[in-house]
């Protein structure tokens, strides 16, 4: 009996250090940028402005608006959690050949943006530059794309706007949804200071919205995805699969490429 207590203790003490260590390192397994110096230069085969946005707060992001000529409206992408503008820049160039122009931004922390990570601060700034991409196009010819951790946001400016249409790569239904696959003993509801109800959000969005999500995703479950797509009316909702396709490589499927293609043309 006595082995048995010192055992349930011992067992008690290294769940409260996982415990503890999850809550502490959330916005490291959450948040995933990188750095570059304010006097980075990029290089990309498409012509570009690169744009520096003040918030209220102080924080300063850092943005790519592409160019084309004669375009038909503009896209407003929001990246995954991972990287910088160097690679996101490179990425969106994919949709300039449909003659959309695309404003990406750097969130808080990645590439050159500054300030202080919060939820609602991330909100705030997605929202900026929908305001900002408005003041040149219309709202029916801005669509709103977002990937991964981006198709939060890019949901939460839909929900507040009224833009022509809203594409999701790779999205999830909620943080807390994936968190609970991911780690599936721990009480995650409790230990998260996130939530990134995208769900929520979806409620509020009154525009077309496309869901591509592949079969074989290791990041973000399929069945986050399918989740999320019951949120939207029937007559509201287009939903992608793309069979065999992992989180970051649908560009490798003509699936995918049919998609865009149909959704932008």
């Amino acid at each position: 009996m006595r082995y048995f207590r010192k055992s349930i203790l011992w067992l008690s003490v290294i769940l409260l250090l996982i415990l503890g260590l999850v809550y502490s390192m959330q916005e490291k397994l959450i948040f995933l940028p990188t750095k570059l110096e304010t006097n980075y230069t990029y290089q990309f085969e498409h012509p570009f402005e690169e744009l520096f946005v003040t918030t209220d707060d102080g924080a300063t992001l850092n943005a790519l608006h592409f160019k084309v000529e004669a375009p038909k409206g503009a896209i407003l992408y929001f990246h995954g959690n991972a990287g910088d503008l160097s690679r996101w820049g490179s990425i969106v160039s994919y949709f300039l050949q449909y003659d959309y122009e695309v404003l990406v931004m750097d969130y808080r922390n990645y590439g050159k943006s500054t300030g202080s990570i919060s939820e609602q601060a991330l909100y705030q700034d997605a929202i900026q530059f929908y305001d900002l991409l408005n003041e040149q196009y219309t709202e029916d010819e801005i669509i709103v794309y977002g990937r991964s951790l981006g198709t939060t946001f890019a949901t939460y400016v839909a929900s507040q706007n009224n833009p022509q249409q809203l594409i999701l790569e790779t999205p999830f239904y909620n943080l807390t949804h994936v968190a609970k696959q991911r780690f599936p003993i721990l009480p995650i509801k409790f230990l998260l200071r996130y939530s990134f109800p995208t769900n929520r959000f979806m409620t509020n969005v009154s525009c077309p919205v496309t869901i591509i999500h592949g079969t074989d995703d290791s990041v973000v479950a399929y069945n986050s995805g399918k989740k999320l797509a019951e949120e939207i009316p029937e007559t509201q909702r287009n939903f992608i699969t793309v069979p065999g396709a992992d989180h970051n490589n649908l560009i490798d499927f003509e699936a995918y490429h049919k998609a865009i293609s149909k959704l932008l043309k």
